[in-house]
């Protein structure tokens, strides 16, 4: 069912370190275990929407049409942008004070999932890797062959 690239791809990908596991290894040693847990339930829940475009069939409608593909590199495209113009316009210094007060922790979630939810490198991942390995796009490939024989 899995191939061998497949799972070493995978393994290398789960080891190299993202914005989730820095986000929750810092939440728990900074604030508590507790902490950690409400980052890592956030962090999860923001790669569920990814998941779930990539099984709907998202990466292979991305694959076969070059407009749609277009639209999503340029939305990433000016979004990388506006985080680089916010970076520069940044003007206060840099402070390492220690928070006088805890997050809750549904703040700590909710960040946790819009950090990956926003984060590019799984959208990539999800969208460009996992197509070759998902039954959805033999689906609309299959789709797309028999509709384009009609004609």
């Amino acid at each position: 069912m899995f191939s061998t690239e497949f799972l070493i791809t995978s393994l290398v990908v789960v080891l190299i370190p993202g914005t989730g596991v820095i986000y929750t290894v810092s939440t728990g040693l900074f604030l508590g275990w507790r902490a950690s847990i409400a980052a890592a339930f956030g962090c999860t829940a923001g790669i569920i929407p990814h998941l779930s475009a990539s099984i709907l069939g998202l990466s292979a409608i991305l694959h076969m049409s070059a407009l749609a593909f277009q639209a999503v590199k340029f939305t990433g495209a000016a979004y990388l942008l506006y985080l680089a113009w916010a970076m520069w316009r940044e003007t206060g210094s840099l402070k390492f004070d220690s928070p006088t007060t805890q997050s809750g922790l549904w703040k700590i979630t909710t960040k946790g999932f819009l950090i990956n939810i926003l984060n590019p490198k799984l959208s990539i991942f999800f969208l460009a890797f996992l197509l070759d390995y998902s039954f959805t796009f033999y689906f609309f490939s299959d789709v797309g062959i028999l509709a384009s024989a009609r004609y």
